[in-house]
């Protein structure tokens, strides 16, 4: 065997190598942000693959196609073309590879369709107005979302009705019925050879649960070496896939785990902090490394870090450090008005990009919710700033590109009843709304899909005559694409006989231009697909069908795409930046109520979890950060006063421009000491009880300066100024901080006392 050079660990400190090198057993890695998290990764998997283990016989999983694909080029750059031969990407796509060669032996076509989030809506709409259900009650969303949490938590349609807590929950939200749309959907997607995202899961476990001598031990066989990347993002139901998948060999249960679990910030998409958390308890004799040392962050910025995670209570002990001073302490900024937040960040950032030297595309926005972006986009382009939104339309939700797409899906699978009512009149070939609604009742009644129905179905002799028209133009789709054509020349031929591209181009608009550069970038990405030389498992080359096209493009994701690299400033939520890193960071919005948000003001966990995200926006910020809040914005029409956030209160005041008083931990009793001296305590407004039985609301305009007033909130107080908005300037005697209070007088409510 040739002699192998380790000398790419001389690259890594003593903890990173020990991680690397550790390569027996359950290892779990907790790697504190800019601690080399990458590295360690891609270097353990390059060190076992040096050790002499196939690259095949290693799985990687991550969470976007992105992440695997960098993983894999850095790999390459350690150990040769191999790493093309490692079976890693997200848990989606590596299994929903798996299920394509297995998913026979659950009762599903190896050629299943893969629904989106659309497709998905789309038929739960069609189930709950089959069931002549309340679409308000039922809203499609809400119902998707206990669907996916069920199967999540790997709860059937059965075990959901017989689940007195998740029957009651439905009962009290006034949609008892749930539990039966879940069942149709299940059978329907079944029949439809379908699998949702949340599917290629649930049905991956099933998979070998169902079948432990003969799959489950094939795969076991196979993955020698598991990896898991962002591990504390992980549900419950991966884990349990993970766990199925380790094979048990006394003390070699080879699964690593990398991870941070001050950065678990997903419980919404059903993420939970317990794996993570209890992953020694699952497996015998683990091996934990601490990744502690922050290479990306100034001392201050490390410091307020973990000064913030310090208030939670339940997490792995770790304390990060950096050897990088840094000049510049942590900014708080105070705003009277969301509107003033937005121009003092933008001045601020004018003034960094000249006295720092800063590219706009070196500074990021950060925010809790996404409709906090107005205010900052209006200042920018005041400023004459470049921007640019994170997110936005993905370039697959476009309806041309759906379009097509579900043609390309009904061709490959023609069972795909979301496809197929899709394009069944587009273009438009004379096919009407209720010949389709027959069309998917007759479908429901005989248990078959709707292509099945087509040459069964009753109809008038014209309806019946442009379905088997439609039917025929598929039927030489399909019969043209078992001729082992390729994804790109199948693609080409389905967008010219289909009358799309026709139609695209017979519109002259600047729109419909848009529209026809668009379609030709999609078979543009296609031919890429088709000429991309990348080897498969290692033994095949990569199918270039259109069946494994489908697959891969189902499985982009917005963070996926290629988004450019023009020098923009960015804005974003929170939730989108993790994983990314500025050398400027503004962290706006930080008052009560909006961060942390209302909705997890209820319990202890959820305030943790905010606690973590706003843990996770310090840490994105390399040289500067900027902390801003409003004393007031609008909401929902109205003038809305905020009291800073305890976040805020939370920062170490040393790292700080301005001392900012420390509070004690919520709910945990006594304040933090720095430095062996207790801070002074923050006195929190203690609100006036009204007697709201003998309140008068004056009207607006009979509110004058100097008069004594009463409000239901904040109590007595004397009315100092009104300015030419009507906006009152009124002192309350009765607060103890932040006692001058700005409040429009139209929504003010104010009884006149004298």
């Amino acid at each position: 065997m040739q002699e192998v050079s380790h000398s790419y660990l001389e690259e890594l400190n003593d903890t990173q190598r020990k991680a690397v090198t550790t390569l027996d057993g359950p290892v779990m890695v907790i790697a504190g942000p800019g601690s080399g998290k990458t590295r360690v990764l891609t270097f353990r998997i390059a060190h076992i693959m040096n050790s002499g283990v196939a690259p095949w016989q290693i799985l990687a999983l991550t969470f976007t196609n992105k992440a695997a694909k960098e993983m894999k080029e850095r790999i390459e750059r350690l150990v040769g073309s191999g790493a093309n031969k490692i079976w890693a990407g997200t848990f989606h796509s590596l299994f929903a590879r798996i299920l394509r060669v297995e998913a026979h032996r659950i009762g599903y076509p190896n050629d299943f369709t893969i629904y989106d989030t659309d497709d998905t809506k789309s038929l739960i709409k069609e189930i709950i107005k089959g069931m002549g259900l309340d679409t308000k009650a039922y809203n499609p969303n809400a119902v998707k979302s206990r669907i996916s949490s069920a199967k999540s938590n790997l709860i059937t349609p059965k075990a959901y009705e017989a689940n007195a807590d998740l029957m009651n929950y439905d009962r009290m939200n006034r949609r008892p019925k749930i539990f039966q749309i879940y069942d149709k959907y299940v059978k329907k997607c079944l029949r439809a050879g379908a699998m949702d995202f949340d599917d290629l899961l649930l049905q991956m476990f099933k998979l070998l649960y169902q079948n432990p001598d003969d799959i489950k031990s094939k795969y076991q066989s196979q993955f020698q070496y598991i990896l898991v990347d962002e591990f504390q993002d992980t549900n419950f139901l991966q884990y349990e896939i993970m766990k199925q998948l380790v094979k048990y060999d006394g003390s070699k249960e080879n699964i690593c785990i990398v991870g941070d679990d001050a950065q678990s910030i997903y419980s919404f998409r059903g993420a939970t902090i317990e794996n993570i958390l209890q992953f020694e308890a699952d497996f015998m004799n683990v091996q934990t490394f601490k990744l502690e040392q922050n290479y990306r962050s100034t001392h201050h910025i490390v410091e307020a870090a973990n000064g913030i995670i310090g208030y939670n209570k339940r997490q792995i002990e770790k304390k990060i450090w950096t050897d990088y001073i840094g000049e510049n302490k942590i900014k708080v900024i105070k705003a009277l008005t969301d509107s003033e937040e937005g121009k003092r960040v933008a001045d601020l950032i004018i003034e960094q990009k000249n006295r720092f030297s800063l590219e706009n595309k070196e500074i990021a926005i950060l925010y809790r919710t996404n409709a906090q972006s107005r205010v900052f986009e209006e200042h920018l382009r005041r400023q004459n700033i470049q921007y640019r939104i994170y997110g936005g339309l993905s370039f697959y939700q476009r309806k041309e590109i759906k379009d097509l797409i579900a043609y390309l899906r009904l061709t490959v699978n023609p069972k795909d009843d979301e496809a197929l009512k899709r394009i069944v009149n587009y273009p438009r070939r004379g096919i009407g709304k209720t010949t389709i609604e027959k069309l998917v009742q007759f479908a429901d009644d005989n248990e078959v899909s709707m292509w099945q129905g087509i040459p069964n179905i009753e109809l008038s002799k014209r309806a019946q005559n442009l379905l088997a028209g439609f039917a025929g133009m598929i039927a030489s789709f399909r019969k043209k694409n078992q001729g082992g054509i390729n994804a790109y020349d199948m693609a080409l031929f389905i967008a010219r006989k289909s009358g799309i591209l026709e139609l695209l181009k017979s519109d002259n608009s600047i729109e419909g231009l848009n529209r026809v550069e668009n379609l030709n970038a999609l078979l543009d990405g296609i031919k890429e697909f088709v000429e991309d030389d990348e080897l498969g498992d290692g033994e095949n080359p990569l199918e270039k069908s259109l069946s494994v096209y489908l697959q891969n493009i189902a499985l982009i994701t917005d963070m996926d795409e290629d988004k450019g690299n023009t020098d923009v400033v960015t804005l974003m939520s929170v939730h989108a930046a993790k994983g990314l890193e500025y050398k400027s960071v503004f962290v706006v919005g930080m008052e009560e109520n909006l961060f942390p948000s209302f909705m997890a003001l209820s319990t202890p966990n959820q305030i943790d979890e905010e606690r973590r995200l706003f843990y996770v926006a310090i840490t994105r910020a390399k040289d500067l950060l900027t902390v801003t809040y409003a004393n007031s914005r609008y909401h929902f029409g109205q003038m809305r006063f905020n009291d800073p956030s305890r976040f805020i209160e939370e920062l170490p005041p040393e790292n700080v421009d301005s001392i900012i008083p420390i509070k004690a931990k919520p709910e945990f009793g006594e304040p933090r000491v720095l430095g062996g001296i207790k801070p002074r305590l923050k006195q929190r407004n203690v609100l006036p009880k009204i007697d709201v039985s003998g309140f008068v609301v004056a009207a607006p305009n009979e509110i004058k300066e100097g008069m004594k007033v009463l409000h239901m909130k904040f109590g007595e107080g004397k009315v100092v100024s009104i300015d030419e908005r009507q906006v009152a300037s009124i002192h309350f005697t009765q607060l103890v901080e932040n006692a001058e209070k700005r409040i429009m007088l139209q929504y003010a409510k104010l009884q006149i006392l004298e």
